[in-house]
Formats: structure tokens, C-alpha cells, sequence
């Protein structure tokens, strides 16, 4: 349990700042990137390939979920972007 909620606050800190440094650029502002965020982070943090490396924190591998977490957004960016061109 301890596990899921270091997870979701990495995924609030990462949403925050990668909102703050793509301003514009997600559509839904700091709460998208944080559900991208939790997305990206739960993959780094909890697949058996991602986390074999880095520092443990509650078992929780928290480089692959910071980068896992900063991946997601940056996707999510992207097609926000798309779309919003396209629109």
C-alpha cells in the first residue's frame, strides 16, 4: 500500500513540473499530466523488466517510475499538440 502511494505522489510532483516546463503544451494542464504521470510511473515502478534498477524506496524502483512517469507526459505532450493544431 505504502508502494502505490509513493507511485502516486511521484506522479503529482512529475505532473506539476512537466507542466510548469511545457506550459501550453498539455491540454489539461497539471491533472492530465498527472494521471499521465501515474500511468508512466506505475510502469517503471511495478513491470518486472523496468524495475530491476535503481534505488528502492517501499519496493519501489524509483528511477524507472521517474522516467517511466516523464515519458508518458512527453507522449502526451506530443499528441496534445497534434490535436491542438489540428483543431
Amino acid at each position: 500500500m505504502v508502494g502505490f502511494i509513493v507511485t502516486v505522489i511521484i506522479a503529482l510532483v512529475l505532473g506539476g513540473i512537466m507542466n510548469s516546463i511545457l506550459i501550453g503544451k498539455i491540454k489539461g494542464g497539471a491533472g492530465e499530466a498527472a494521471i499521465a504521470g501515474l500511468v508512466g510511473a506505475w510502469i517503471g515502478a511495478y513491470m518486472p523488466f523496468f524495475n530491476t534498477f535503481g534505488p528502492k524506496f517501499f519496493d519501489i524502483a524509483i528511477v524507472p517510475a521517474i522516467l517511466g512517469g516523464v515519458v508518458t507526459i512527453l507522449i502526451l505532450s506530443f499528441f496534445s499538440s497534434i490535436a491542438q493544431k489540428s483543431s
